[in-house]
């Protein structure tokens, strides 16, 4: 499919430039999925993986801590999960995942960031279909056992791409937990270089005017200062 890991990492523009940033949303994030699904990451999967990327990440404990107490107190914030999609400059396409307690505000933000970096939000579904929803796993092993492996566990396969000795494998997303499993049983615990839900531009743009790229950039820049904002996706290829 011609992605590589390290452009994948380029074209997902995480919120994780600062610590401050990373650290609020991945504890708002597990105190979410803590508070629906019960703060035992053994009976609640998703906040056991992750926990899991939040250590990977270099999350402080108590910052994990903190966010399963206040989970398991059942007091607080009432977040919930909200997405928006628009279009950037250069043709380029953005998703944007936030947790928020207030939607108006929430909206009027991201709106304002894209209107800023003369960008424009787009209605739902207007971009999301340009984009594949995939768990990846990124990782050291052999291609034909690590497929055979998952092809035994009944795993619904959409790629597996190996660059030097990096094996990427790609699933749909609702098979997420069961590609991890099925790895995790065959091949003892593996030291992930990627371990993710994500969303994959089918067609990547390519930004070459100055202009187009100063107001791509604003607008990841202003995005990713926003307080709700969770993760970007987009489909640009900066030079």
């Amino acid at each position: 499919m011609g992605r590589s890991f390290e452009n994948r990492k380029a074209a997902m523009a995480k919120t994780s430039n600062m610590k401050a940033k990373l650290y609020s949303r991945y504890g708002k994030e597990i105190y979410v999925v803590g508070k629906s699904g019960g703060v035992d990451p053994h009976a609640n999967l998703a906040l056991k993986h992750l926990i899991e990327r939040a250590k990977k990440e270099q999350v402080p404990a108590h910052v994990i801590e903190k966010a399963l107490d206040k989970a398991k107190g059942g007091a607080g914030e009432d977040y919930q999960p909200t997405q928006y999609e628009g279009y950037g400059p250069g043709g380029s396409q953005v998703i944007v995942d936030c947790l928020t307690d207030n939607l108006n505000r929430t909206v009027g933000d991201v709106r304002n960031c894209f209107t800023k970096s003369k960008s424009k939000l787009g209605a739902q579904g207007s971009v999301l279909h340009s984009f594949d929803h995939n768990g990846i796993f990124t990782f050291k092993g052999e291609e034909e056992a690590v497929l055979e492996a998952l092809l035994m566990a009944d795993v619904d396969v959409k790629d597996i791409e190996v660059e030097e000795d990096l094996l990427s494998v790609y699933v749909p997303h609702t098979e997420y937990a069961k590609t991890k499993a099925a790895l995790v049983e065959n091949f003892g615990e593996i030291d992930f270089e990627e371990d993710t839900i994500t969303y994959v531009p089918q067609t990547p743009v390519q930004l070459t005017e100055e202009e187009d790229i100063a107001n791509f950039e604003k607008l990841m820049n202003m995005l990713n200062d926003c307080d709700d904002v969770q993760n970007i996706y987009h489909n640009a290829e900066l030079p």
